[in-house]
């Protein structure tokens, strides 16, 4: 990181970073390159990593380039605006970068990550378990082994 300034270090503060974004982007790889598709997600900690839950279809190109390549990236942030500055432009953001292993999950653990993944977004009460389409649904976790923070927000006066 070229900007030591502003490097978010603290595991919480990291975390807490990722629980204000509203989507992250998955890097994955296959055969024929690399693939970058946005998610909604869900997460947990758990012994003090970051689990990422995500749903999608059972079937397409995300699907295929996890089941070439199980190491993933992920990106997350939050865009604040544009600053003028003495010598330029800035860009005030909030920043999460993520490496780690992904799998399919099934049965409870999938039931709990689209649990985790609903809650998120404010629908704490949906019967996951009676959702129609649940079974052409596949959930993933992502447990993230490296995780990275930086922002650039406004000085405080």
């Amino acid at each position: 990181m070229n900007r030591k300034e502003r490097e978010v270090k603290d595991f919480n503060e990291i975390v807490d970073i990722l629980k204000r974004c509203n989507t992250i982007r998955l890097g994955l790889t296959n055969g024929d390159g690399a693939y970058v598709v946005p998610v909604s997600f869900g997460l947990d900690i758990v012994n003090e990593k970051v689990v990422i839950y995500f749903h999608g279809a059972v079937a397409g190109l995300k699907t295929e380039c996890i089941a070439s390549n199980n190491h993933v990236c992920i990106e997350a942030d939050i865009f604040y605006k544009v600053d003028p500055t003495k010598t330029g432009i800035t860009t005030r953001y909030e920043s999460v970068i993520g490496t780690g292993i992904i799998s399919k999950v099934d049965g409870e653990e999938k039931l709990h990550g689209l649990r985790k993944l609903v809650e998120r977004y404010g629908f704490d009460d949906y019967p996951i378990d009676r959702c129609r389409g649940l079974e052409n649904t596949a959930v993933y976790k992502i447990v993230l082994s490296e995780l990275t923070g930086k922002r650039n927000l406004p000085e405080s006066n």
